[in-house]
């Protein structure tokens, strides 16, 4: 299934250094050969500051204790460097670690500058020295130590914001977004909820469209996977059908498959094909091991509220369904496809029932009263209305406030 692996895309948006657990997941799920993993991390490595980290690597791939003179060339550059950062931000390295003498800081920063500059000779020279020894550490591979030296520099740093408000920088900071966003999203309790409200948005849904199509793989299982929001699936269909001419996988075929073309043996293939997708996946195939067993959460989520599509599309098209039939086309066996079919009846309160004897699921049409569609459908109607009220009247309102 490497043919539907996105790690060459994701990659060209991600830190090189995001992307080293895309390659350890796929490593460990062997979707490529070793040689070609190895030689993609040294291709990454080349970039940052972890020389002894690809001079082991080297040696794996290579099978020798020797390493190329540029490594050792390089390795020389990293650790001078170092030095000479570690000494110039030194003196406030060293106020930062007394307890006592950070108490002196104040909210104020200039006061803190004034205060640094005056009492420590502590001055803008340290501070930027300070930035630039995280960055260091940072392409080290040191994320904790300059995670805590990025935040007291923040503290410190009185030089103004970069300026992106070119519609062009826009773009590309929402697509970086969405992105790096990921590892937050399938990795939080409530990350399902927070892709289709971030995904869903115009300026975000344009991106995509724009630029990242590939993210549609995520924002349908988001959708598919979330029983609170099959609201947002007729418009998810929609923009899959939009760009099915330029990116498509088993995850988003599988929904046109059921919705669109209602074709339910292509559904049913598609299905299988999209656990496939879902193990090989860095965001998706997350393991959990329970005692003696390892569970793909994601999976097993995915294929229970495909299979309940599937169930309820068929359903809302025949009125006297054969279960052998249905149990082909859910990719189960007889047995379990009545066992959950019946409990599905159950805890859905369909108006249904089973005809063990002739082995049929038998369906009661209901009629939905007019009334009730009117006012399902005028539901979201005040709130549309008040953001479409605001996305007019507050640029009107800034436009206005510049020009006095």
């Amino acid at each position: 299934m490497a043919e539907h692996d996105l790690t060459a895309l994701m990659a060209a948006q991600l830190d090189r250094h995001l992307v080293f657990p895309l390659l350890e997941f796929l490593q460990e799920r062997q979707l490529y050969s070793e040689p070609e993993f190895l030689e993609a991390k040294i291709r990454l490595l080349s970039g940052t500051n972890m020389v002894d980290y690809a001079m082991d690597i080297h040696k794996s791939l290579h099978g020798t204790d020797d390493v190329p003179e540029d490594m050792v060339k390089r390795r020389a550059e990293v650790v001078s460097r170092l030095r000479s950062l570690e000494e110039a931000a030194a003196p406030l390295v060293a106020f930062l670690q007394n307890p006592q003498l950070v108490q002196e800081l104040r909210p104020d920063k200039q006061y803190n500058i004034h205060m640094l500059q005056e009492r420590y000779q502590i001055g803008p020279d340290q501070i930027e020295a300070l930035y630039q020894y995280a960055k260091f550490q940072f392409e080290c591979g040191n994320y904790s130590g300059a995670a805590d030296y990025l935040y007291q520099y923040r503290a410190l740093c009185t030089n103004s914001e970069p300026n992106f408000s070119s519609p062009l920088n826009q773009l590309q900071n929402r697509i970086w977004l969405m992105h790096w966003a990921l590892f937050i999203f399938f990795n939080h309790e409530n990350g399902r909820n927070g892709i289709i409200d971030l995904f869903f948005q115009d300026r975000y849904l344009n991106a995509i469209q724009t630029n990242s199509n590939h993210l549609l793989r995520y924002l349908a299982t988001a959708v598919v996977v979330n029983k609170r929001r099959r609201n947002m699936l007729k418009e998810l269909i929609m923009v899959i059908q939009q760009e099915q001419h330029s990116y498509k996988d088993p995850i988003t075929e599988f929904l046109e498959c059921l919705y669109v073309n209602y074709d339910f043996d292509g559904a049913q293939q598609k299905l299988m094909e999209c656990e496939q997708v879902i193990l090989n996946d860095p965001f998706l195939g997350k393991c959990i091991e329970e005692g003696n067993f390892v569970t793909v959460p994601l999976r097993d989520e995915f294929l229970e509220n495909a299979r309940l599509f599937i169930f309820e599309t068929y359903c809302r098209i025949h009125r006297c369904i054969d279960i052998s039939m249905l149990s082909q086309k859910l990719n189960m066996s007889y047995d379990e496809a009545e066992l959950w079919i019946m409990n599905l009846v159950r805890s859905s309160k369909l108006d249904a029932r089973i005809d063990s004897v002739s082995g049929t699921l038998i369906m009661t049409t209901n009629h939905v009263n007019v009334h009730e569609q009117i006012i399902e459908s005028m539901k979201g109607l005040n709130m549309r209305t008040y953001m479409l009220a605001k996305n007019i009247v507050e640029p009107a309102q800034a436009a206005q406030q510049s020009t006095r």
